[in-house]
């Protein structure tokens, strides 16, 4: 990959960036600078100020949220094609998550700055982030409501679902294959429940058929699976 990433199809990829024209996100390709973090990197930690964001071309960063106690919740792990970092990036506040790598990444980084530059020159910057920050809220939304409302079950097939959708876009294949690169340990941090009890819960939906293994991945039957979702489909 090139020092300066200047193909537009690279930055449209990016929910962020998806609706900007050719010449914005040019702009942006040429204020975005490569970045190498080896495997166990801390990129940020929380309450470092946040003048960056992130967008990843390769590699696997986790960000997490720590207590005093050592306790720590795991909020995602991003991989090729995240972004992350970005919410500092809009407001100037500290980070409020740790970013480590988990394994070799690599990606490029925007600089506040550039950011603050770009907005001034093109308005339909500001209206990518309305529209973007809209998104994050209404999936926020989403996963609140799974924990609060939701069996395990029905929340491990909408987390399943969300994963697909972070890869395919909306329009979700029939059956789908799916590699998690992320542990059960993870899954049930995001899930906010124990391990042993999503791994009976993935188990039931491989009993059921939902699931199978494929080599290292799953098929998925994304029709199953939006029923366990939402039991008002079924």
């Amino acid at each position: 990959m090139a020092n300066q990433p200047t193909n537009q199809p690279f930055w449209r990829s990016f929910r962020l960036f998806e609706a900007l024209d050719d010449p914005v996100l040019t702009k942006i390709a040429n204020a975005a600078q490569r970045r190498h973090w080896p495997s166990g990197t801390t990129l940020f930690q929380r309450g470092d100020t946040g003048d960056y964001l992130v967008a990843l071309a390769s590699g696997r960063i986790r960000l997490a949220v720590g207590s005093a106690q050592g306790k720590e919740l795991v909020l995602r792990h991003a991989e090729a094609g995240d972004i992350f970092g970005e919410l500092s990036l809009f407001d100037g506040a500290p980070r409020s998550a740790e970013a480590v790598a988990v394994i070799d990444s690599a990606g490029f980084v925007l600089p506040k700055s550039d950011y603050d530059a770009i907005t001034l020159q093109e308005p339909s910057l500001c209206s990518a982030v309305t529209h973007y920050l809209c998104r994050m809220l209404r999936d926020t939304t989403g996963q609140l409501e799974s924990l609060a409302l939701y069996t395990l079950e029905a929340r491990v097939a909408r987390f399943l679902l969300f994963t697909l959708r972070q890869i395919h876009g909306d329009d979700l294949p029939p059956n789908p294959l799916l590699l998690l690169e992320i542990n059960q340990s993870d899954i049930a941090a995001v899930l906010g429940a124990s391990r042993p009890k999503v791994n009976r819960a993935l188990q039931s939906l491989r009993d059921a058929g939902i699931i199978q293994k494929s080599g290292d991945a799953m098929e998925c039957n994304v029709a199953l699976l939006h029923s366990i979702a939402d039991p008002r489909l079924g």
